[in-house]
């Protein structure tokens, strides 16, 4: 009985520890986090911050029947859609091939981590000497004879966000792939050579099936930083740049600048449900995928 209650109140004092530990987090998450987003919902819901009328999902309608956050929006989607699967293929397959034993990997490693020691405000300098009108890449094209192109002011745009976003997050999901490709068990793939398995299999079967977690981070980490390239856009372009090139963060910024709060937390809310939503669905098709493998 003595040695029960000993082990009772052990475990007592180990969970005060533990709570008294967490509780700073706690209350950090509460005070900036939860109580913030429950403004912002709350203020999504009134007519303006002053009179405080309620007007249920009023704000949102009117949200829904907004040009510019419907063509923030769509331009938003069509960036990630392209960008992060981009941000998640070629990482991996640096990865795959920096694995393998060819000369300079410790510089190619170095090459490619470089652009994450760069300031944004430096990245942007570049790559308007590059993109500009009558800028390098514009230049060299007219020197061969063809015509140059305005880039940041033509449908091309979109592109160059989305190989600067690429530029910038390569190098460091690249490296979690490699740390992911070292924690695969090399006795199953030597089990798989010995049974004559090909490449293919190894990859599909084996390897995809053990990175499928760090994948999922990828991707989660990948959107998250997709929705920050407002800041490039924004000193490439300024307030209200190109059509295809106005993004969410764009929209927001603008509402928040003309103190419609109660739209743009309409808009903030949409997003984070949206969010929730994409996020949910990785984690359950991961958790599905790669359930037999943690078994």
């Amino acid at each position: 009985m003595k040695s029960k209650t000993k082990d009772q109140c052990g475990r007592r004092s180990e969970r005060l520890f533990s709570s008294f530990c967490i509780a700073p987090s706690l209350v950090g998450v509460l005070f900036f986090f939860v109580v913030p987003f429950c403004i912002v919902i709350f203020y999504s819901l009134i007519n303006n911050p002053v009179a405080k009328e309620f007007r249920g999902f009023e704000n949102y309608e009117k949200l829904m029947h907004n040009a510019a956050f419907l063509k923030a929006s769509k331009n938003t989607a069509i960036f990630s859609l392209t960008a992060v699967p981009l941000a998640v293929i070629i990482p991996l397959g640096l990865a795959m091939l920096l694995e393998r034993n060819i000369p300079k990997k410790s510089l190619l490693r170095t090459l490619f981590l470089s652009p994450l020691m760069v300031p944004t405000a430096s990245v942007v300098l570049v790559w308007q000497v590059l993109f500009h009108n009558h800028g390098t890449l514009n230049q060299i094209i007219e020197s061969f004879g063809g015509n140059g192109i305005d880039w940041m002011n033509s449908g091309q745009g979109q592109i160059v966000i989305v190989l600067m976003f690429l530029w910038k997050n390569i190098g460091y999901n690249m490296i979690l792939f490699m740390s992911a490709l070292c924690d695969i068990p090399q006795d199953i793939i030597e089990v798989a050579d010995l049974e004559g398995a090909g490449s293919f299999y190894k990859f599909f079967q084996i390897k995809l099936r053990y990175l499928s977690p760090t994948i999922v981070f990828v991707l989660i980490l990948s959107l998250i930083n997709s929705f920050k390239i407002f800041r490039e856009v924004y000193l490439l372009t300024g307030d209200y740049p190109l059509d295809k090139l106005y993004m969410l963060q764009h929209f927001m910024n603008n509402t928040f600048n003309n103190f419609d709060y109660q739209k743009l937390s309409a808009a903030a809310v949409l997003f984070s449900i949206v969010m929730v939503v994409v996020i949910a669905i990785l984690l359950i098709a991961e958790n599905a995928f790669g359930k037999d493998v943690e078994n």
